[in-house]
């Protein structure tokens, strides 16, 4: 009824307002008469509805105003049905950070630009954590199967020696096997736990330094304090300033997960970006 009122007096005829709202001059007449009735008093002062009464100014004025709050909520709703508005909140381990995730969020925002995106780096047991206590939508990371979530693996990558371009371990990279590794000073990390290679037991065993932060930890490889061992995507973000030597023994891989909230409880801008990184998977933009 506002919004059939307001169109009447903007237009100032029923034929007008009719074309503009899509209705039948008769429908938008029945509709009126239908609002004055509530009213109690006419709001125009003619028959042909080209002037407002005093009264109908009074309510034309606040009538604007309420049909503009009502059509700005049913866009803001229809948006983020669409996923153009809405937020997603991402937790992420480092490596996926600094590699594939910026052209996920680029392509993303291309098409969702008014989505609110919280990205937060962490380590993966932290990302269990926050999904657990629902603050985030999306993890990515070296991730467990959670109860009541959806799990996803995305790829698997293998560790490497990480060390200075300048250290003398690069002279015979391709033949690096674990007992190379001995005379070194070993720097442990939050992904050592992964390796299962019993001839790695010795060496993390003899490790005097845990670098759980991976920044902190390639600020001391850089530095000459010693090596370490990161999966390849891991390291792939220094390798201008670093060295990543495979080793001919190792069978460890890290496997990376993408969990996600039960759809249900999921926004539409979190399940779109979560489809996102689902078809660069399977088009082997990912790993």
């Amino acid at each position: 009824m506002l919004r059939c009122f307001t169109a009447v007096a903007r237009h100032g005829s029923l034929s007008d307002a009719a074309e503009a709202l899509g209705r039948t001059p008769s429908a938008v007449s029945m509709m009126l008469k239908q609002f004055e009735d509530n009213i109690g008093a006419p709001l125009f002062e003619t028959a042909r509805k080209s002037r407002l009464t005093p009264l109908g100014q009074l309510i034309f004025d606040e009538a604007r105003r309420e049909v503009r709050h009502f059509e700005n909520t049913v866009s803001v709703i229809e948006g983020l049905a669409r996923s153009d508005l809405g937020y997603l909140r991402l937790a992420v381990t480092p490596s996926v950070a600094n590699t594939f995730l910026p052209d996920a969020v680029l392509q993303f925002t291309q098409a969702h630009p008014k989505v609110q995106i919280d990205i937060r780096d962490m380590d993966s047991a932290s990302i269990a954590t926050e999904l657990r206590r629902e603050r985030a939508d999306i993890g990515i990371g070296t991730l467990e199967a959670i109860e009541g979530l959806h799990r996803t693996h995305l790829f698997s990558d293998e560790f490497g020696v990480v060390c200075r371009k300048d250290h003398n371990l690069t002279q015979n990279w391709d033949e690096l096997t674990w007992r190379d590794m001995h005379d070194h000073v070993f720097i442990a990390n939050g992904l050592c736990h992964l390796i299962t290679d019993t001839d790695f037991g010795p060496i993390l065993a003899a490790s005097r330094m845990m670098v759980p932060n991976t920044t902190s930890l390639i600020g001391l490889v850089k530095a000459g304090v010693g090596i370490t061992l990161l999966p390849r995507l891991a390291a792939a973000a220094w390798q201008n300033d670093l060295a990543f030597l495979p080793l001919v023994d190792v069978t460890a891989r890290r496997d990376v997960h993408m969990v996600t909230q039960p759809s249900q409880v999921l926004t539409p801008a979190a399940r779109t970006f979560g489809e996102l990184v689902s078809a660069l998977n399977r088009d082997g933009m990912i790993g």
